[in-house]
């Protein structure tokens, strides 16, 4: 077997939780910035969520953001955080209707670091539905079908 061949095995067996645990990495990681008041992100999420009225919404994103990381991370969590993930990403492209004047040079093309920040937001919707695309459905299904031990007894 040529050694290409062996790096392609291992990457057929292993990548998709390499993907899940590097989205956990960052979602924790970007998330305990928030907590802990040192985002860079911090007054882009303010200006595009200030209407929300939530005193330290950043400071509530900051735990989502971790609880999603920490799904990624645990293999048993993982529709969890699939879930959490589809709740939170419509929000991360908020500032580029809220405050497009932060996002854009020159509208739609010309993107600031910003709206650089938030368009790298596509990559992990690719991931994460790669990852979602993985999942088998006969664990699914036989989730579904198992029979309930209580409607059982006699």
């Amino acid at each position: 077997m040529h050694i290409l061949e062996k790096i392609i095995l291992f990457c057929r067996k292993h990548s998709i939780r390499f993907l899940s645990y590097a989205l956990g990495i960052i979602y924790i990681w970007y998330g305990a910035l928030k907590l802990l008041g040192i985002s860079p992100a911090e007054e882009l999420v303010y200006r595009a969520t200030h209407w929300i009225g939530v005193h330290d919404f950043v400071t509530f994103l900051g735990f989502w953001e971790v609880t999603i990381g920490i799904c990624f991370l645990v293999r048993k969590w993982l529709p969890v955080g699939i879930l959490l993930f589809f709740l939170h990403f419509p929000g991360t492209f908020l500032p580029l209707f809220t405050n497009p004047e932060d996002c854009f040079t020159i509208i739609p093309y010309g993107l600031t670091l910003e709206g650089q920040y938030i368009f790298k937001n596509l990559l992990s919707l690719a991931a994460v539905l790669t990852i979602l695309g993985s999942q088998s459905l006969n664990k699914i299904s036989s989730k579904k079908t198992q029979p309930n031990a209580r409607t059982n007894r006699k």
